[in-house]
Formats: C-alpha cells, sequence, structure tokens
C-alpha cells in the first residue's frame, strides 16, 4: 500500500543520510581489510603513526581514516598530542569478533564486492546478461561465508534439535546428509558437529569456494573425516544416496532451481527431506516495504539476480524469493510437500522442508 508521495526535500535528505550510510560502508570495509579493526581491537588504542606501524600501512592514511572513524562514531579520541584512538568494546564485536552474531563486517565486503562490478551490472541490465559469482571475487566469497559462520556453529544445532522430527532424521545411526551450495562449508561443518554419526558431502559449483571449503574442513580435524567437499550440482549426488539434504540461502541464485530440487528428490532415499533455508521475505511484494525488505532487494539488485542471470536460460529468481515462488518450484520437482519449519530468531532466514 503506498504512502503520500514525499516532497523534495525529504527525498534529498534521505538520499544525503544514504550517501553517509554508503560512505561508513567504504570506511568499514577499509579498516577490516587493512587489519586496523583488529589491530585496535587486540593491542589496544593508537596513534596514527603507532596504527600504521603494527599494520604495516601508511601513516598519512591511517590518521585520515581514524579521524574520519571518530568523526562517525565509531572510535573515540583522546586529547593528546598526537591523539589515540580507540575502538570501543561494542564496536569491537560488530567490526572484529567472527563468533559474534552481532558481526557485520562481512556486510560491507559483499556491496565493495558489488560496486567493483558496477561496469558489468549496468551491461547486464541493458542486455538482459549477469554477473557471474566468481566476478565478486574474494570478498563476495568471504563475505557470505563469514556472515553465516556464526549462525551456523552457535544456533543451527539448537534451532534443529527443536523440531522433534527433523532432529531425529538427522540423527538417525549412519544417517547421509548432503549440503547443495555449501559455500565456505561452514554449515556442512556445523551439521557434522551437531550430527556425530553422520557423514557429510557439501557440494558447490565454483571453483574457489569448494577450495574455500576444503581449506575449512581440513582445519577442523574432528569432523573432517566425515566430511567430503565436491565440486558438483546436485546432479553429481547418487540417487537414493541422502537420509537428508540442505540448501543453505543459495536456491534462490540458481539459474535452473526446479532442475536442482528434482535433482536432489531423486538423491533423497524413502522418508527423507530436503531443508531450504532461505531469506525470510514477506509473503508477497508490498511498498513501501521493511528494512529487512529493502536490503534483500539491495541484495538482489547487485549480486544475487545478475549472478542467476549468468545463465541462459534462468528462471531469474533473485534474493526476494517469496514462499509461494518456492513452493511452485518444489511442486514442479515433484516434491509433495512444503511446510515451514517452526525456527524463529535465526538472522534473516525461514527454514523450509520439502518432502515426496
Amino acid at each position: 500500500m503506498s504512502t503520500p508521495e514525499a516532497d523534495a526535500a525529504t527525498v534529498s535528505q534521505r538520499i544525503f543520510d544514504a550517501s553517509l550510510g554508503a560512505i561508513d560502508l567504504l570506511a568499514v570495509h577499509l579498516g577490516d581489510r587493512l587489519g586496523w579493526y583488529r589491530s585496535l581491537a587486540s593491542e589496544g588504542p593508537a596513534t596514527a603513526d603507532e596504527l600504521a606501524e603494527r599494520t604495516s600501512t601508511h601513516p598519512r592514511y591511517a590518521r585520515e581514516w581514524l579521524e574520519q572513524q571518530a568523526v562517525s562514531g565509531l572510535l573515540t579520541v583522546d586529547a593528546a598530542d598526537p591523539p589515540k584512538f580507540t575502538l570501543p568494546a561494542g564496536a569491537a564485536e560488530v567490526l572484529t569478533d567472527e563468533q559474534s552474531l552481532n558481526y557485520l563486517a562481512p556486510l560491507a565486503r559483499i556491496f565493495v564486492a558489488a560496486t567493483t562490478q558496477m561496469p558489468a551490472l549496468l551491461e547486464a541490465y541493458r542486455t538482459g546478461g549477469g554477473v557471474g559469482w566468481s566476478q565478486y571475487g574474494a570478498d563476495a566469497r568471504e563475505s557470505q561465508a563469514d556472515m553465516n559462520r556464526p549462525w551456523y556453529e552457535q544456533v543451527l544445532p539448537g534451532a534443529l534439535a527443536s523440531v522433534p522430527e527433523v532432529d531425529a532424521l538427522l540423527g538417525a545411526p549412519g544417517a547421509t546428509i548432503a549440503d547443495v551450495g555449501c559455500g565456505g562449508a561452514w554449515s556442512t561443518i556445523a551439521l557434522a558437529r551437531a550430527y556425530p554419526d553422520a557423514t557429510l558431502h557439501g557440494y558447490d559449483i565454483d571453483t574457489a569456494t569448494v577450495e574455500l571449503a576444503r581449506s575449512n574442513v581440513r582445519e577442523r580435524p574432528d569432523v573432517a573425516d566425515r566430511i567430503t567437499i565436491t565440486e558438483s550440482d546436485a546432479a553429481g549426488i547418487p540417487e537414493g544416496s541422502c537420509t537428508a539434504a540442505f540448501a543453505f540461502e543459495c536456491i534462490h541464485d540458481m539459474p535452473a532451481p526446479v532442475e536442482v530440487l528434482s535433482a536432489v528428490r531423486r538423491a533423497l532415499a524413502p522418508g527423507g527431506a530436503m531443508i531450504v533455508m532461505d531469506e525470510a521475505v514477506d509473503d508477497e511484494f508490498s511498498a513501501p516495504g521493511s528494512d529487512v525488505e529493502r536490503l534483500m532487494y539491495g541484495f538482489s539488485l547487485t549480486v544475487c539476480l545478475p549472478d542467476g542471470m549468468n545463465h541462459t536460460p534462468s528462471a531469474g529468481t533473485g534474493t526476494v524469493m517469496r514462499p509461494s515462488t518456492l513452493r511452485g518450484y518444489a511442486e514442479s520437482a515433484g516434491f509433495g510437500t512444503m511446510d515451514v519449519l517452526p525456527i524463529e530468531d535465526f538472522g534473516f532466514f525461514r527454514f523450509y522442508r520439502l518432502t515426496v
């Protein structure tokens, strides 16, 4: 439902405020990638010269960044000469603590990665082409993995355990679980730890992502012997081989979601189920929308829809995949039922169960 039209002054203020937010994201990206936040968090307050020395960066740039961060309110500064800058505990958690559910430094990475592809995005928007995931580079790849990691490690086991029938399926002796579109494999690792009797198989089609996933698995010897990572799409999963399958935040990116879901359905053993975690967008389009809707459309405009459109033909789903869309894909793939699991307060996500 539309709201009254805003006047020019209101729109002008909104664009100005958005510009300040964009500046903050760019500055956060610099501090994240250059190690400045981590140095301030782990080694304490610093002058510009001290921070530059610690991180092998240039002091003049360090001073400009420190002053900008203090002006923006992310850092505090004392009255000494030269001044020392401090990263407060709350900001340190959000910007450096990879285990925290509040960790948001990777959010800057994904949008900066998208910004670097703006010429390619403009061309795709003109021609109907796309921008493939690999083009966005390490920033995007690591951003998605790092953003979701604390949720998988800390919240996912309890969330799945809260649904008895799902927990029983995954905890069955000798269970085999497929993780389709496994990304950095943090979901795969979390599932292996939550279900120690299960064997896990992660699948992804992006070569660099597969290398990242394998590296992450190798560094976790407690589960590495029960996890394999394969560079393949879902068609590579043997028929009838899986007790359960997962697709974490990836169905909306796929150019051929029905084909993928069909392959997963064939891979499920009798009584198996597929669990899809995707964005918790509204059931229907409405305008204006919530902040979550705005964020998801931002991802869709700059990353997810162009990635999906990089293949021909493409379903062109985009990040804002509403439940009815997934239901249509599931039915076309031969699944008999789709229900929303009673898992709440899991970031921006909703869990669906597909069964034959």
